[in-house]
This record gives structure tokens, C-alpha cells and sequence, in this order.
């Protein structure tokens, strides 16, 4: 049974720690990842931050509510055509 390797880091005089490079590497930290430190009762947690806030899909989709009737599949075609045919008019 391969005996596990146990990675050290130095806090340094800033009070700043270096995570070993296959953390990183495995988690796919690179420079300017932001992290959350998180205490635990077994000691400390990071998480990467995500890049937006949680939200709730009614929050994001409720913008696109349409309430008329749906468009048919030929109405769809025809508002493409003339707006590639506006935009192409000319210039």
C-alpha cells in the first residue's frame, strides 16, 4: 500500500501561506483565484469563490416571460430574414 505524501507550507512573516503547487495544479488555482477561507472544527476550508452570486432561476428567466401568443416557426423565419436584411442592406 503506497504510503500517502503529507505537503507542509511555512506561514512567512506576512502571515501569508503558499499552497504547494499540486493543490493548485489539481484544483485548478491559478494566480488571482479568489478563495474563501472557512473555519472548521477540523481547521480550515478553502473554497473557490464563485464567480457570480447564487440565484434562483425565476429571478433570471423571469425577464423572458412572453405572454402573447407563441410565434410559429415561419413568423421566427421571417423576423431573421429581415433583420440579416437589414443589417446587410447597404453597407
Amino acid at each position: 500500500m503506497p504510503k500517502t505524501v503529507k505537503l507542509t507550507t511555512v506561514v512567512s512573516t506576512k502571515g501569508q501561506i503558499v499552497l504547494p503547487a499540486t493543490i493548485r495544479k489539481q484544483h485548478h488555482w491559478d494566480p488571482g483565484t479568489r478563495l474563501i477561507v472557512e473555519e472548521t472544527g477540523e481547521g480550515v476550508l478553502l473554497k473557490e469563490q464563485p464567480l457570480f452570486e447564487s440565484s434562483m432561476i425565476s429571478d433570471v428567466f423571469g425577464m423572458l416571460k412572453y405572454t402573447d401568443e407563441p410565434k410559429t416557426l415561419e413568423e421566427m423565419d421571417a423576423a431573421i430574414t429581415a433583420q440579416a436584411r437589414l443589417r446587410h442592406a447597404g453597407n
